[in-house]
């Protein structure tokens, strides 16, 4: 569901293949379920060996690698300027919801570098706003321009099919209605799966990428299908009897034997797990050493290892480099 980059031939390709109109089938487990903060995963914490996950969800993964060249000084100095973000209120305090909204930000700093890096070439007037024209003929201007080259029916279908997709998407991150995209509007518009408003269209178009009789459900077969294709015949893989048996027990919670679009969002857009509440009230718990369930500066840098660490070995050259705050 991510952004497209822009120009030429190249783009209806990848149009093709987002669209998952090009996409061989795979042979291994496809996981469609959405994970609203993607650098944080399953993983336990270790903190008897390392804080590794600790620092990837405080900092995000490439700032994490950052800290680990800088001495313990320098780590605690550039902390003490984070806490200072953090603390919304300027009360002198981090609270557990100051600290889970750190964690939400510094994860979906992924996603607004992305716009970033694709912005330029889709506002081709330079007005610091994305219109659709704009995204249409950055997108598929070279597909309506030259039909011809596109004689193949399945491409036609695809093309046909995504133009109207993308509008539809379009329409719905443009909250304001005048069809040209604002910084924010775009993002939503390229990852949808990030914003609450957005929800209904990443269901959507789950729900017309697997059902394929067009019914309006997703079946079993059609589950499957969209994780494995026995192209050699012969038994399915034990994880796929085991998807199999997670549709019929978890998926399909009406037992209908289909998925309708809230047994959808149920599965795609898990509600029941915060992965970011939890590291922030980890994160609390191991360094409130007055128990007021909340931290001051002094605590965090108290405890400074835990949030930012520091490898303080390999300084080299990276210590010359520009170590940008976040």
């Amino acid at each position: 569901m991510g952004g497209r980059p822009g120009g030429g031939a190249l783009v209806l390709v990848l149009v093709l293949l987002c669209a998952g109109g090009a996409r061989g089938k795979p042979t291994f487990r496809k996981d469609r379920v959405v994970h609203p903060e993607p650098e944080l995963g399953e993983r336990p914490h270790e903190d008897n060996q390392s804080f590794q996950y600790d620092h990837e969800a405080f900092l995000g993964k490439e700032e994490a690698k950052t800290f680990d060249q800088l001495t313990p000084e320098e780590s605690k100095e550039k902390l003490g300027k984070i806490v200072d973000r953090i603390d919304d209120d300027k009360d002198g305090y981090v609270t557990p919801e100051e600290l889970k909204n750190w964690i939400k930000r510094v994860q979906k700093r992924y996603i607004y570098e992305n716009v970033a890096k694709v912005w330029k070439d889709y506002d081709l007037n330079k007005d610091n706003k994305i219109s659709w024209e704009e995204y249409k003929q950055a997108t598929y201007g070279y597909y309506l321009e030259n039909p011809e080259e596109f004689q193949d029916a399945t491409d036609q279908h695809n093309f046909k099919k995504m133009l109207p997709r993308d509008e539809r998407r379009f329409k719905t991150a443009d909250l304001d209605g005048d069809s040209a995209a604002t910084r924010e509007e775009f993002t939503a518009f390229l990852h949808p799966e990030e914003f609450e408003h957005m929800k209904d269209i990443v269901v959507l178009e789950t729900l017309q990428d697997i059902d394929k009789n067009e019914d309006g459900f997703v079946d079993q077969d059609e589950y499957i299908a969209d994780m494995f294709a026995n192209e050699e015949g012969g038994p399915e893989p034990d994880w796929v009897v085991t998807e199999r048996e997670q549709f019929s027990d978890f998926r399909d919670l009406n037992k209908d034997g289909k998925m309708d679009k809230e047994e959808i969002r149920h599965w795609i857009l898990p509600q029941d797990y915060d992965h970011a509440q939890a590291e922030a009230r980890h994160l609390v718990y191991e360094s409130d050493v007055d128990k007021d369930q909340k931290l001051t500066k002094e605590e965090i840098l108290d405890n400074w290892n835990m949030f930012v660490g520091s490898q303080a070995t390999n300084y080299g050259e990276d210590l010359t480099k520009n170590h940008d705050e976040l």
